[in-house]
């Protein structure tokens, strides 16, 4: 049976990942994918409690390197327990986040190492990476608007300061500019169904 494929969808609070990963499945399975949709840090009965830890308490409850830990040990359940397996079925796997957010946050913005983020990876999930990595573009400061008029009480990870997100957004640029094998940068602008033809566009050639 041939392998699924493996899509993440990256971005800074407020890029639409959520409504975008719908639409993206929708166009999947109409070109007769079978498609798997999840999240991180979540998928899992254990991943989910942890996610639980992350997003809730205040900003002193953990530090980044507590913070990538816990995102590591979520991912590694995710992994083993929902993704491969859908993989190894021949599924496409659409998921809301992955190791490159960790990469983003806790490194980027927070401070950890890049190499340590990856070698936390390697340990917990064998290091699988995605076969193509979605990066929803916008302005901070857009961003921020959407996530305001979405709920109006942010989550532990939702509720920093400003520069952090800057920081967050500036390190997915770089790492799409790095790796351009892998990651699309996305325009996120405009109407969600505009967005989602820019995306399947980017998928054309796994196709």
């Amino acid at each position: 049976m041939e392998r699924g494929r493996f899509i993440t969808l990256e971005g800074g609070e407020g890029a639409g990942k959520s409504t975008q990963i719908r639409l993206l499945a929708e166009a999947l399975e109409a070109r007769g994918k079978r498609v798997v949709t999840t999240r991180e840090p979540g998928g899992t009965e254990g991943a989910e409690a942890i996610r639980g830890l992350l997003l809730s308490g205040g900003q002193d409850r953990w530090n980044d390197a507590t913070e990538a830990l816990l995102f590591a040990a979520a991912r590694a359940d995710h992994v083993a327990k929902l993704i491969q397996p859908a993989l190894d079925r021949g599924d496409w796997v659409l998921c809301d986040r992955f190791v490159d957010s960790t990469r983003a946050y806790q490194g980027g913005a927070g401070g950890v190492s890049d190499a340590d983020i990856l070698a936390l990876h390697q340990i917990g999930s064998g290091g699988l990476l995605p076969d193509r990595t979605l990066v929803l573009d916008i302005p901070v400061a857009e961003g921020a608007r959407r996530a305001a008029a979405r709920s109006a009480t942010a989550d532990r990870m939702g509720a920093k300061a400003q520069d952090y997100y800057e920081r967050v957004a500036l390190r997915f640029r770089d790492m799409a500019a790095a790796e351009a094998d892998r990651f699309r940068l996305i325009d996120a602008m405009g109407a969600p169904e505009a967005v989602s033809t820019r995306l399947m566009a980017a998928l054309d050639d796994l196709l």
